[in-house]
């Protein structure tokens, strides 16, 4: 199946792994490319070094492209950008919109670069600065999201921009993939259905947490501001430690990380004005590492949030990245032909 995605960055299916913190490394990554898909190195959780390394361990896996998530605001975004350029990685995907230096300095080097938003005026805004395209997450995605469905919202950034549009947020099966191609998009990004795959790297007893969910919640108690999780009781009871415990979990996000005291400030200072935060919420900013990272890599699932979309309700499997594609692509098939045939 050829569409605008395939031919922009040269991955077989219309698919992409989303870089999920913790989750998407080179294990994952490696493994969502090798099946065709595009697989995603999840670097907002990694030191430049880890980064490295896991872009090394992926190019020894696969000659397949595969792409690198970053956060625009980190203190050392511009370092990793030139990391991603010596490296020769083919896709810059972030998290929020890209500084528009980044983006001049990705495109001179050949890097496609494809941010991820949530509304049509961010999409209208980074298509004016020069990106390749763009993943638009709806509602229904886990992790930070905004409040308007898929079904809603891609439609308006198709009709709205004149770049590839990825469709995320509520997608893990063929019918999905048709149905985003009929709105207009190029392909679909999907998180929660590779973190619930053979090849990902969580815990088996957290990915047991995830087969048995059936429900998920959109919360400000993890760090001030929306991010949709698996329903839990400790999320439930985040709201009277989130400040106390975010001082703490600072302080082990600077031991983990390496980051100095003024580093982790100029980083907050960034925060405030490119996500339009308040210093509270920064300050809670710290609590969502932190508490992924006992779920993710720890496996304390009673003792951190999992970040999960809506479809987790839907999903109860665990087959390899390859398994995966080769079944939505078969999937897809199979929904096309019976279109054909009505």
């Amino acid at each position: 199946m050829r569409t605008a995605l395939t031919a922009l960055v040269g991955c077989r299916h219309p698919i992409v792994q989303t870089g999920m913190g913790y989750v998407a490394g080179a294990r994952l990554a490696a493994a969502a490319s090798r099946a065709g898909a595009l697989g995603v190195i999840g670097a907002a959780t990694l030191s430049v070094e880890e980064m490295t390394a896991a872009i090394r361990r992926v190019k020894e896996r696969t000659d397949q492209p595969f792409g690198v998530n970053l956060r625009s605001d980190a203190d050392d975004a511009a370092e990793r950008v030139e990391v991603l350029v010596r490296e020769g990685v083919r896709v810059a995907s972030f998290a929020q919109a890209p500084r528009r230096d980044l983006i001049a300095r990705l495109k001179d080097a050949g890097v496609v670069t494809i941010p991820s938003v949530g509304a049509r005026r961010h999409a209208e805004k980074v298509a004016a600065w020069g990106v390749d395209a763009v993943i638009v997450q709806g509602g229904e995605g886990g992790g930070h999201t905004g409040p308007l469905a898929t079904t809603l919202l891609l439609p308006q950034v198709v009709d709205a921009v004149d770049i590839p549009v990825i469709a995320a947020g509520g997608f893990f099966d063929g019918r999905g993939l048709v149905a985003a191609l009929a709105y207009g998009a190029c392909g679909v990004a999907m998180g929660t259905r590779f973190l619930l795959t053979a090849d990902s790297p969580v815990p088996d007893e957290v990915k047991k947490v995830y087969l048995a969910a059936r429900e998920t919640v959109v919360t400000t108690k993890v760090d001030g501001v929306p991010h949709r999780v698996l329903a839990t009781p400790f999320v439930a009871g985040l709201e009277r430690l989130r400040l106390a415990r975010a001082v703490l979990n600072g302080a082990r996000f600077k031991r983990l990380s390496g980051l100095s005291w003024a580093a982790m400030l100029r980083e907050g200072r960034r925060m405030r004005r490119g996500r339009e935060l308040t210093w509270a919420q920064v300050l809670q900013a710290a609590n969502t590492p932190m508490l992924l990272r006992a779920a993710m890599v720890e496996g304390r699932a009673d003792l951190g949030v999992m970040a999960s979309g809506q479809v987790v309700g839907v999903i109860d499997d665990l087959p390899t990245c390859q398994e995966l594609v080769e079944r939505i692509m078969a999937e897809a098939a199979e929904a096309l032909g019976r279109l054909g045939r009505s």
